[in-house]
């Protein structure tokens, strides 16, 4: 898999991910909830630095 197929993929991850927390009003109720997904896609983007390093 190329990094820009990954990356692309990782995105789109992460908007579903917010579209659906902002449909269940989480994103307003409690503003630790949004630091979750951010570290989940840190270790991520750490991975894929080092998998897909030329």
């Amino acid at each position: 898999m190329k990094k820009r197929t990954f990356d692309i993929i990782v995105i789109l991850l992460i908007a579903i991910l917010l579209i659906i927390l902002n449909q269940f009003d989480l994103l307003e109720k409690s503003a630790k909830l949004m630091f979750i997904p951010i570290l989940a896609f840190y270790f991520i983007g750490q991975y894929s630095e080092r998998k897909f390093q030329k």
